[in-house]
């Protein structure tokens, strides 16, 4: 039966400190000016000096108590221990109280207290536990779930990381499962809880607490799992989420909250948010909130800040799409995306029309460059001697890492980027151009030989670069035809192009995913008149061209007709 709202709650705060006492100082007079009393631990590893400020500061309310010391170790049992001490020294002090909010000295309450109060009182034997099965939920980060409840762990994992390692497989090895103790399921959960007298008392005097203690104290972060585990035996009613704001990153380190942070957690109404940093003077001057003349009961809602985390702790492990990072790169296959935008490569275009350049970008809404892996200059559009990002056009220095050459060209303008390319051109981004679902290939094999029909070159020059260009392209056709293979790709043998010019050349443009106008003409294009002769003398002198298609064995008369015609 849920209490009416009116319902008298009595709030007592565990308060767990280690570093930062005069911040802690801070916080526990807050926690007592909002009406609760409160138990101090103070980790008996900090410094005398600090302890005897923090009682100075705090001499004057007496709803304070200090608890026996004990040194505390992250992930060991003498967390659970001073928690345990604290809060039995609380209930003696004060029997009256009705909950229990275990927080830490960087813990800083957001709301007044009477909102708290507020709150618990709309439902007062309920427990404020995060409590998750370890069978069910996988829990920790970077770390044991269910091992953590089934192997023994006497040493301290930071401070002797490679002895616990090799405890931990040796028992792994040997086939070491501990017995749980009967009558409890494992259950994992955040630390900070607030939890109603009767539940509490009823862990703290349970008659099998020392058959608990001991086997909690050797299991791994028992802080996490003493009192999430017990609360299922005696609760009434458990709410499995903590009213403390924390989050963790991908490590499992808390984040730190800073000034910045201000108009988050004021949103998040959130009763309490950790762990402050001790300069944040704005946050702990902002909070808690005033106090109003009638106590709000309304309930946390720390979604959005919750989803604002997450998407941080997604950009930390993936970074930016095309934005390469320490964290990610160069290790392979570990980017976010290996660029950051669509883009697209028109391959053998150029060498059919010769302003083919001019005309696209009078066609479309991007930035249309010629050859920018080009092995005299980076062609960028209009050919500055400066691009986009202050990049250089010296093709030495693109050429020393060309991956980042593309990627930071493609991340730092905001239009979409069209190149041209060729079997001349640098060759060593095929296979991460080809593996890039960003990327889009528009290609004409055997297109590299028109340009050959206009120079003045002895034809054993024609014939070595010709074999050259031809190795080129049939090694990139290998990658672009391979399985693994992630952008579109489009691949037209020359005889086909030229069989229908104008057709596959608007198909190519509406691909392109931009504003673009109606592809009506054709810009001018090369005479090909003299092909069928060029490959003819080529196959004759002992090398095959491979890539022109088969059609172009034409009379010269007819394939001038029909490029007249088209």
């Amino acid at each position: 039966m849920i209490a009416p709202a009116n319902a008298p709650v009595r709030l007592g705060v565990v308060m767990l400190c280690h570093s930062d006492l005069d911040m802690a100082a801070r916080m526990a007079r807050i926690w007592v000016e909002g009406g609760a009393r409160i138990a101090i631990h103070v980790d008996a590893k900090a410094s005398q000096k600090a302890m005897r400020g923090m009682r100075a500061a705090l001499a004057d309310l007496p709803q304070v108590i200090f608890t026996r010391r004990h040194p505390c170790d992250w992930g060991r049992f003498s967390l659970v221990r001073a928690t345990q001490e604290a809060a039995e020294a609380l209930l003696a002090a004060h029997p009256d109280l009705t909950h229990v909010y275990l927080a830490s000295g960087s813990c800083l309450p957001l709301r007044p207290i009477a909102d708290l109060v507020a709150y618990l009182a709309q439902d007062p034997h309920r427990d404020h536990i995060e409590s998750v099965n370890a069978l069910d939920v996988g829990w920790t980060v970077g770390g044991l779930n269910e091992e953590r409840f089934t192997l023994f762990y006497p040493l301290d994992w930071r401070r002797r990381r490679w002895l616990f390692d090799r405890l931990v497989n040796l028992q792994r090895r040997l086939g070491v499962r501990r017995r749980i103790p009967k009558g409890i399921t494992p259950h994992l959960g955040s630390q900070w809880w607030c939890m109603t007298t009767t539940t509490l008392r009823a862990i703290l005097e349970d008659p099998r607490r020392p058959e608990f203690d001991r086997y909690f104290r050797l299991t791994w972060i028992p802080d996490e799992s003493y009192f999430q585990t017990l609360a299922r035996r005696h609760a009434v009613r458990i709410e499995s989420q903590s009213l403390t704001l924390a989050k963790f990153d991908h490590e499992g380190k808390p984040y730190q909250l800073y000034d910045d942070h201000m108009l988050l957690l004021e949103e998040s109404r959130c009763f309490v948010a950790r762990k402050v940093w001790k300069g944040s003077t704005a946050l702990m001057t902002r909070f808690p909130l005033a106090v109003e003349p009638q106590a709000d009961p309304a309930p946390p809602q720390p979604q959005h800040f919750e989803r604002l985390i997450n998407r941080t702790v997604r950009r930390r492990l993936l970074g930016r799409p095309g934005l390469y990072m320490q964290s990610r790169f160069p290790r392979k296959d570990c980017e976010n995306g290996k660029t950051s935008a669509p883009y697209a490569i028109f391959q053998g275009f150029g060498d059919i029309f010769p302003e083919f350049e001019t005309w696209l970008a009078a066609h479309i809404e991007a930035d249309v460059h010629g050859h920018l892996l080009g092995p005299e200059m980076v062609e960028f559009a209009g050919r500055p001697e400066i691009g986009p990002g202050a990049i250089s056009s010296i093709p030495q220095i693109r050429d020393r890492d060309p991956q980042g050459f593309l990627t930071a060209l493609i991340r730092v303008t905001n239009r979409m980027q069209v190149f041209q390319f060729s079997p001349r051109d640098n060759q060593k981004l095929n296979w991460f151009m080809a593996t890039d679902p960003n990327a889009q290939f528009h290609v004409i094999t055997g297109a590299w030989m028109l340009p050959l029909l206009d120079c003045d070159m002895p034809f054993d020059d024609i014939r070595r670069i010709s074999a050259q260009l031809q190795r080129a392209e049939l090694k990139q056709l290998e990658v672009l035809n391979s399985v693994w293979v992630k952008a579109r790709v489009q691949i037209h043998e020359l005889n086909d192009f030229m069989a229908r010019p104008q057709a596959i050349l608007a198909a190519a443009v509406q691909q392109l995913q931009v504003p673009a106008q109606p592809a009506a003409d054709m810009p001018r294009m090369r005479n090909t008149a003299g092909l069928p002769a060029l490959l003819r003398q080529l196959r004759n002198s002992g090398l095959r061209p491979r890539l022109t298609g088969e059609g172009l064995e034409l009379p010269e008369q007819s394939l001038t007709e029909r490029t007249a015609a088209e």
